[in-house]
């Protein structure tokens, strides 16, 4: 298939070549973290964005087959991490990479728990603390409106991790 093609694409074709696409927008990293205790689990994400600042109000984006889908439903909280370009070892930790699950992901790096009960990353360049609000089912995701709860904002901000065309990189104004 041509994904640069001038005509409307067969919808079989449209999947893929959305993808394709969408490879060609670079995205802030964050990880996404929820649950407690042995429950705790989470997700590397580019999907996450502020939806209101009056009510400050977040949204997610979570494949519903991921592990996190169901403790985000159950704890109904969420923190949105925003890496730093020297965070690529956590965004690779919580995207599955080298097969850790679960709570193993937050190993090799330093939580504080905020307001939900969530773990927040203590370097973060933000961390966004929410309680889910609503949740919109969608095809293969679901939309997680999150109201947020408590945030924490890095003294001394550096350089955000990003992510396009399936590899990291970072950011400099």
């Amino acid at each position: 298939m041509n994904a640069i093609a001038k005509q409307p694409l067969p919808l079989a074709d449209a999947g893929a070549a959305l993808k394709e696409a969408m490879r060609h927008l670079v995205g802030g990293v964050s990880v996404i973290t929820a649950g407690t205790g042995e429950e705790r689990t989470g997700l590397t994400v580019t999907s996450a964005t502020s939806l209101s600042v009056d009510p400050p109000t977040m949204i997610v984006c979570v494949n519903r087959n991921a592990s996190s889908w169901p403790v985000i439903q159950r704890h109904r909280h969420f923190v949105v991490n925003i890496l730093a370009a020297h965070h690529q070892a956590v965004a690779d930790r919580f995207a599955g990479r080298g097969g850790v699950k679960g709570a193993e992901r937050y190993a090799e790096a330093r939580w504080r728990t905020l307001a939900t009960g969530a773990l927040a990353l203590e370097d973060a360049l933000a961390a966004i603390d929410c309680e889910v609000e609503e949740i919109i089912e969608r095809h293969s995701h679901g939309i997680i409106i999150g109201a947020v709860r408590a945030l924490t904002i890095a003294p001394t901000p550096s350089a955000p991790l990003v992510y396009g065309r399936g590899r990291y990189g970072t950011y400099a104004a």
